[in-house]
């Protein structure tokens, strides 16, 4: 069983930054490929970003050049950085693992474990 905690969500203005982290229990996250993904009211869950356990990534169109997902496998954690900031970032941002993978996952479905998710809003 793998929990995850995410932090760091918030209110900022528009062309600002914020760094979400989200932390796993569980022996296997150095491992497991990890992902982020956002919900905005009324509408559906969407990729944004994933990291493989040996340092891939992938992003969603939307996000590519300001979005960055790291890990810190020393620490458990996995972070989205989140510069120039706009107003159709806002959603509930989601911290997800699966350990079934070698690389990238943008599927919601392979997905395994799920934060209970942060809000982050941007304001105009």
């Amino acid at each position: 069983q793998v929990q995850l905690v995410e932090s760091g969500g918030g209110l900022v203005q528009a062309g600002g930054s914020l760094r979400l982290s989200c932390v796993a229990s569980g022996r296997t996250f150095s491992r497991s490929t990890m992902g982020w993904f956002r919900q905005a009211a009324g509408k559906q869950r969407e990729f944004v970003a994933t990291m493989g356990w040996t340092g891939i990534t992938a992003y969603a169109d939307s996000v590519k050049g300001r979005f960055t997902i790291s890990r810190d496998n020393a620490k458990n954690t996995v972070y989205l950085q989140m510069n120039s900031l706009k107003p159709e970032d806002t959603s509930v941002y989601y911290c997800a693992a699966t350990s079934g993978a070698l690389g990238t996952v943008r599927e919601i479905w392979k997905y395994d474990y799920w934060g209970q998710g942060t809000q982050v809003t941007v304001s105009s």
